[in-house]
């Protein structure tokens, strides 16, 4: 979580630094010796920009007319006699040509093309959502008021359509940028400063989520480690004294400050103060981690920017709404799924001795223990033979016990964990209330005694048949992971979070590369 701030333009603040900082001379010869190389590598934010334009012009165009034609059909006389504006008539063709482009403008004056929000969150997805209610919602209201009478099927078909339509279109284009920023373009080259710690923490998180876009490419610390000239991969260079002239050399065009103890304040100022104006960045890395933007406000007092953060909150309300989708949801799916439950039920007492079910005491909300239902995907005696398998396991972590290839797993138990569907009669669970659709993983109580006292919070919520520690990696995290994941989950809990999570876990089941937990 980063908190970008503004910058000013060197020219115009060199007369009112102090003695101390960096001078107007210094930064106009980094500016002069890296302006062309950092403008070509700003480019790819211009070039992406230009490509949203013309598709959304492209998916608006296709949408509104296509509305037109489904609503009115083609004929002129009908398309013209349905709106008629003031003393005059104008065909439903101009109207929706003035929709059209009112749409552009929209979309452009709420940012939703901004380098800050494209590729990852949901911050993009709901910029199109306010631009376009907005959009409508002045339609209506200028509609209203000069009495112009616009077909009611056009209007609310044109706009769940064209939303729909654009998040998918935004959502194909994110593919296409993640697969860019895997092998390291459409990226800004990020030079972190702060102490070796923060420094190797924040390298390792921007690291892990490449499509972020931020690309590592260097490091000023205030120590360095011995003589290493690099930390995790990061090549390191000497003090902070020198930050701008390292990022020419290294071709950054955003600086991170993972840690501003050893700088101070004004030596961040003489930083921003050095940058160029609208190609290069500057981002602060708050200490806190795993805390949702809609917990944090800025409020500038006298200069100062305080950032507030709220505690997590779970009211009854929310609690309501979200038993409520809990419970249709869990009913529609479970019917849905009832002929294959019936199929992988008649196939699990055929293939192997034992029950079909597994029943299995788990730990939910406030600590209570339940009963988890699952689809028995193991040899009847597994738990009596997880001692003896301690020392060939290869996956999970030092709580979580996994195996790649577990000998205690059926073959129709292998197949079922590849795509989840042993976890089928847990919808139950979630009817009956022990469970969620969304939520934390439900530990079991022997992985509970090895709980630190932070890792209780997450028995604040219901545990979930999917989390974010299923669509993150599963047995591939690490115990100190699974725990942030679970606990990020508790303290920012929304109802866009679990509908995100519910689409990830649709497409890892389709695309599996984990096996169950």
């Amino acid at each position: 979580m980063t908190t970008e701030i503004a910058r000013g333009d060197v020219r115009g603040q060199g007369a009112s630094r102090p003695s101390s900082t960096i001078s107007s001379a210094l930064a106009a010869q980094v500016s002069a010796t890296s302006t062309s190389s950092v403008k070509d590598r700003m480019g790819w934010r211009r070039r992406y920009a230009m490509f949203l334009r013309w598709t959304d012009l492209g998916v608006l165009l296709a949408v509104v007319y296509g509305t037109q034609v489904f609503a009115l059909g083609l004929d002129e006389d009908v398309a013209r006699s349905s709106t008629w504006l003031g003393s005059g008539g104008w065909p439903y063709t101009i109207v929706s040509g003035i929709i059209v482009i009112a749409w552009m403008i929209a979309l452009a004056l709420n940012d939703t093309r901004s380098d800050r929000v494209i590729g990852v969150g949901a911050i993009e997805y709901k910029r199109i959502f306010d631009a376009s209610v907005m959009l409508f919602g002045i339609i209506a209201i200028i509609a209203f008021l000069t009495r112009v009478e616009l077909a009611r099927s056009y209007l609310l078909l044109a706009f769940p359509v064209g939303v729909a339509v654009l998040v998918l279109e935004r959502w194909l284009w994110r593919r296409w940028l993640g697969a860019k920023r895997s092998r390291g373009e459409y990226a800004a080259r990020v030079l972190l400063v702060g102490t070796g710690e923060s420094v190797e923490r924040t390298a390792r998180e921007l690291r892990r989520h490449v499509g972020a876009g931020y690309k590592v490419v260097g490091a000023c610390v205030s120590s360095r480690p011995g003589e290493s000239k690099s930390l995790d991969g990061v090549p390191l260079y000497d003090g902070l004294d020198d930050v701008v002239p390292t990022m020419a050399s290294v071709g950054a065009d955003t600086v991170v400050i993972t840690s501003a103890d050893r700088l101070g304040p004004t030596r961040v100022k003489d930083i921003s103060w050095a940058l160029e104006a609208g190609s290069q960045h500057l981002v602060l890395a708050p200490s806190i981690t795993d805390v949702a933007g809609p917990r944090i406000h800025t409020r500038p007092v006298s200069g100062l920017p305080l950032m507030h953060v709220e505690t997590p909150r779970f009211t009854p309300g929310q609690r309501f709404v979200k038993r409520m989708l809990d419970l249709c949801g869990s009913l529609l799916l479970a019917l849905l799924a009832l002929p294959v439950m019936l199929v992988l039920a008649l196939a699990v007492a055929t293939t192997s001795p034992g029950p079909v079910m597994y029943r299995q005491t788990r730990i939910g909300r406030h600590g209570r223990r339940f009963r988890m239902y699952k689809f028995r995907s193991m040899v009847v005696d597994a738990e009596k033979q997880v001692e003896s398998l301690l020392d060939m396991q290869d996956m999970g972590n030092a709580v979580l016990f996994k195996m790649k290839d577990d000998p205690r797993v059926t073959s129709v138990g292998r197949f079922m964990r590849r795509f989840s569907l042993d976890e089928l009669p847990q919808l139950f669970n979630v009817i009956g209330g022990s469970m969620s659709l969304v939520g934390p993983r439900p530990p079991l109580p022997t992985e509970v005694e090895q709980y630190a006292d932070h890792v209780h919070r997450r028995f604040l919520v219901k545990p979930g048949i999917t989390g974010l520690w299923q669509v993150s990696g599963r047995s591939s995290l690490s115990w100190d992971d699974t725990v942030r994941l679970d606990l990020a989950y508790v303290e920012n809990w929304s109802l866009m979070s679990d509908a995100v999570i519910m689409f990830k876990t649709a497409r890892a089941v389709i695309a599996p590369d984990g096996t169950s937990a």
